[in-house]
């Protein structure tokens, strides 16, 4: 497992890019972000490439057999901002942050 906080984009947007690598194989998703024309991306694969030596390193799973079995994005802070806007009025701005989460799993033989 990996986690990253903080990330500066909206949770939506960052869902639309871990919808692509759920259940795939970490090969076919690492090559899937790293042509991924979305700037979020790069974010997903530095926390999948963690959650890949994690199973490596810290559980002895073998790299090869291994997929995503989850990818969960969860909402974080919100920057409020504002701009001033006619008559004395002001509009707001909200810069969101989102969380991510990536589980790998080794799969099953199949015999």
């Amino acid at each position: 497992m990996a986690f990253a906080k903080h990330i500066r984009t909206s949770p939506q947007k960052l869902n639309r890019v871990a919808q692509t690598i759920r259940g795939s194989d970490c090969e076919k998703a690492i090559a899937e972000l790293t042509f991924s024309h979305r700037r979020v991306a790069q974010d997903v694969k530095k926390v999948l490439e963690s959650a890949i030596a994690n199973a490596e390193n810290n559980h002895q799973l073998d790299v090869d057999r291994l997929y995503v079995a989850e990818a969960s994005v969860g909402k974080d802070i919100v920057m409020k901002r504002w701009r001033a806007r006619a008559r004395g009025r002001t509009g707001r701005i909200l810069k969101p942050f989102s969380n991510i989460r990536v589980i790998v799993r080794e799969r099953e033989e199949t015999a």
